[in-house]
């Protein structure tokens, strides 16, 4: 039996039955939702990671329900956002685009493929030459420059190359990660920093400390690693790695902080995907696969409400009644994480 897997299915059980709304083809945004109230913000990231855990399941198990979801999903989030793909947020596109990157390679259905190639038309128009290059945040706010406009889109730059063999996407792969790595990385630690001139005066937020962000790097790094097998970029990888578990983690559990219910509820599962990413590339350094097998179990044994197999922000304790579908997810991130370990038998035990 596998233990994470099937813990992983029950998870993906819940999505379904306490999160998805029919009458929208979409996920509710947070349980309890009466009536479908709670809706009244569109949060197409969530919708993207949302269809990235659908392909986790979809690729643990090649049942054709989650197939089907995903499809759903995909209409529904194209409904909702008027009929196109493109969005006003860089990074908010670049998730998407990555999740129907990942759905097109899992399925094979068309229709993916395109969405995730209109969008990378969009996000390609982000890159300026303010803050000496990398790619905007916004479209509203062209000068402002983050980490998390920035690595995702060399994930997705570097996984279009080698699907599609197109040498201007590893092009940009290779000019994003080195605008990414000179302007938002700690020279001293590889610690990454989360932006910089958000208040016109070209400062770096270096107070704003976020698994998400150490995750994209780590992400980033890894996809020019399998690209190139250029050795640098998994030295970057598992740098990140250490200095995250530094500054992030509690002292004895290496517990994952509470980053908040909203946006941030999605931060630490971010992290869980990329660490997960780096201990299956990298299966002799064992670093990553004893943050997720400590992470997990604790979520697992104190971070779920067992009725509903729910999760909240904090993963040593219950979830309250009010459960965010953004800590949700990232919870089910943790759990195919580990699953997939499992199933290289890279998990220390519990």
């Amino acid at each position: 039996m596998m233990l994470w897997a099937d813990r992983a299915e029950k998870a993906q059980l819940a999505l379904e039955q306490l999160f998805w709304n029919p009458r929208i083809d979409m996920y509710n945004i947070e349980v309890p939702c009466p009536n479908g109230e709670c809706n009244d913000i569109f949060h197409y990231w969530w919708m993207a990671h949302a269809a990235d855990v659908l392909t986790d399941g979809l690729e643990r198990t090649g049942d054709s329900r989650y197939a089907e979801r995903l499809s759903a999903l995909y209409e529904g989030v194209l409904r909702r956002n008027g009929g196109v793909w493109p969005n006003a947020l860089y990074d908010d596109m670049e998730w998407m685009a990555l999740a129907w990157l990942r759905a097109y390679q899992c399925t094979g259905d068309e229709k993916y493929k395109q969405a995730a190639l209109i969008l990378w038309t969009d996000i390609r128009t982000g890159w300026n030459g303010h803050m000496e290059g990398g790619i905007a945040w916004q479209k509203t706010q062209l000068d402002y420059k983050n980490t998390p406009a920035n690595a995702p889109a060399v994930i997705l730059a570097a996984r279009l190359h080698r699907c599609f063999g197109n040498d201007e996407d590893l092009d940009w792969a290779h000019r994003i990660y080195d605008w990414q790595k000179t302007h938002l990385v700690d020279p001293a630690t590889g610690f990454v920093w989360d932006g910089m001139n958000r208040t016109g005066d070209g400062s770096v937020d270096t107070d704003w400390k976020y698994t998400y962000c150490q995750g994209v790097y780590i992400g980033a790094a890894l996809e020019l690693y399998k690209t190139t097998r250029n050795g640098r970029y998994l030295q970057d990888a598992k740098r990140t790695l250490h200095a995250l578990t530094d500054q992030l983690t509690a002292p004895k559990t290496k517990l994952f902080p509470n980053e908040g219910v909203g946006d941030g509820g999605l931060f630490k599962g971010i992290l869980a995907r990329y660490a997960t990413e780096l201990a299956l590339e990298a299966p002799e350094f064992a670093a990553p696969a004893e943050l997720i097998a400590s992470n997990v179990s604790v979520l697992w044994t104190h971070g779920r409400d067992p009725e509903r197999t729910a999760f909240g922000p904090d993963w040593d304790r219950q979830p309250p009644e009010r459960v965010s579908l953004s800590t949700q997810l990232s919870g089910m991130k943790l759990l195919e994480a580990a699953a997939r370990l499992e199933r290289r038998r890279l998990l220390p035990n519990e």
